[in-house]
């Protein structure tokens, strides 16, 4: 009877556990410092903001908010994760930090963490990411047409590409006045 209580007690405690960090886990872990990553997709920022906002993003400032009042925004940069979490590559969410201009042109997209089993010749290659700096959110994103496809790796690169795609039109529809989108 005491072994069954102490089994008992401790599947209690694992499954109470479980629920906890369940409930604690607002989001799905991200890089916590993703300062070069930011570089990449702003070289000419002076500053970035702190990840905040609804939905969660950074800023990208043409000078330093903290010694100029009211900087020059140059655009915003988000993980898709955060932004649309329940896209899912063949084996989980692929981590990509997309950079956005205030005209709604992407300024890059950088895969920063995936799981996927054919990762290392579909979505890790700098040529996935390469191919969504200077498109506009307006364009299609349609993989096998102006997103390249990769063989046997299509459902990490549809997702990804979803991803991108989804998270910067809600960012757009967010942050960017509509008159200023180009095509």
């Amino acid at each position: 009877m005491a072994k069954w209580t102490r089994m008992s007690g401790a599947v209690v405690a694992i499954v109470a556990a479980a629920g906890i960090a369940v409930l604690a886990a607002d989001r799905i872990f991200t890089n916590p410092k993703p300062q070069a990553h930011l570089r990449a997709l702003f070289p000419k920022a002076a500053a970035f903001s702190a990840l905040e906002g609804t939905p969660l993003h950074f800023k990208a400032y043409a000078a330093d908010p903290k010694t100029t009042p009211n900087p020059p925004l140059l655009g915003y940069a988000f993980w898709t994760t955060d932004v649309v979490p329940a896209e899912y590559g063949y084996h989980g969410p692929i981590h990509v930090l997309v950079g956005m201009d205030l005209t709604g042109i992407l300024t890059g997209a950088i895969v920063d963490y995936d799981s996927e089993p054919y990762g290392y010749f579909s979505v890790q290659p700098p040529e996935f990411s390469a191919q969504f700096t200077g498109k506009s959110i307006r364009q299609p994103f349609k993989v096998g047409g102006d997103v390249h496809a990769v063989s046997r790796a299509t459902i990490s690169v549809s997702s990804a590409t979803r991803a991108i795609r989804d998270s910067a039109r809600i960012m757009a529809k967010a942050f960017l006045n509509p008159a200023n989108l180009k095509p």
